[in-house]
């Protein structure tokens, strides 16, 4: 396999307006903010960056911070749009605020995959506020949406309010995602597509550890066991490990090598406003047919 980048481009709602020396600035609806970047190891563009506010990371390795606002920012959120989900964009302890812009052209690919399946079955695991939950249910799918996290799902039922999706066929739900999936092999259930997002490390809601060098391999195999030669789709990503697109695609090669269809990987990244350039964000592993 030969590594691929997706590219996500500035839309209405978001952009990456300038990046550099370890930072970058980006544009939710009305407000700026700035937060850290590794990746960004070169001068930004421009040097004045003014900003609503300014995450700034803990001493430790394992994250923590403040933001520090210059503005009024509104605590309970604002409303965003990408296409037709709106969702609410927040300031949150974890520096994020509350999706992930550089997703888009994945939620783009989802769809072109299932385009033309009469109402295809998908599921979104480790599905946080359900933007691409609600991506995949604009374009007609029935969704099955998995959070470890009460509070998150919650955000993502507010943003299916938010988006006039409040009765589409959505079942929002509370669990360990490696321990539904297998009640769903079980089960014989098959999927027409599934997402598969996985933090480096989290805990299920009755406490379960969830470590993504470990546990990765048993998930997409049996992911693999929901998908047939009729399926579209699966898309892993992968954020902050140690880990090579080129690994997680051979992982995904020999678990899928009995089904037609194409496997490919390579990196996510964000194309900025101030040059064109695109700073990297993820890295990612795919099946389709």
């Amino acid at each position: 396999m030969t590594p691929g980048t997706l590219i996500g481009e500035p839309w209405a709602d978001y952009g990456l307006v300038d990046s550099g020396h370890g930072r970058k600035l980006e544009r939710y609806g009305r407000f700026r903010f700035i937060r850290p970047e590794p990746q960004a190891m070169w001068a930004p563009a421009h040097d004045d960056w003014r900003a609503a506010a300014e995450f700034v990371p803990g001493s430790d390795e394992d994250g923590g911070g403040q933001w520090r606002y210059a503005d009024q920012v509104p605590r309970d959120g604002w409303t965003l749009r990408w296409n037709e989900v709106a969702f609410n964009a927040q300031c949150t302890p974890f520096r994020h605020l509350g999706f992930f812009p550089d997703m888009a052209p994945v939620w783009d690919w989802m769809r072109g995959r299932i385009d033309g399946v009469a109402t295809p079955d998908c599921m979104n695991l480790f599905g946080y506020t359900g933007v691409g939950t609600l991506a995949l249910a604009a374009a007609g799918a029935k969704m099955v949406h998995v959070d470890a996290s009460k509070k998150s799902v919650e955000a993502a039922k507010g943003n299916a309010a938010l988006s006039g999706m409040k009765d589409a066929p959505v079942r929002w739900i509370v669990d360990d995602a490696a321990k539904f999936v297998a009640r769903e092999v079980r089960r014989g259930r098959r999927y027409d597509g599934i997402l598969l997002d996985p933090p480096k490390y989290g805990r299920g809601p009755e406490g379960e550890v969830w470590r993504l060098e470990e546990d990765l391999p048993a998930l997409v195999a049996n992911c693999r066991q929901l998908l047939d030669a009729d399926s579209r789709f699966l898309f892993l990503t992968v954020y902050a490990v140690r880990m090579s697109a080129l690994a997680i695609g051979e992982l995904v090669r020999q678990l899928f090598a009995d089904l037609p269809g194409t496997v490919e990987c390579g990196e996510l990244g964000v194309r900025e406003e101030a040059r064109g350039l695109v700073l990297p964000t993820a890295i990612w592993a795919r099946w389709s047919r």
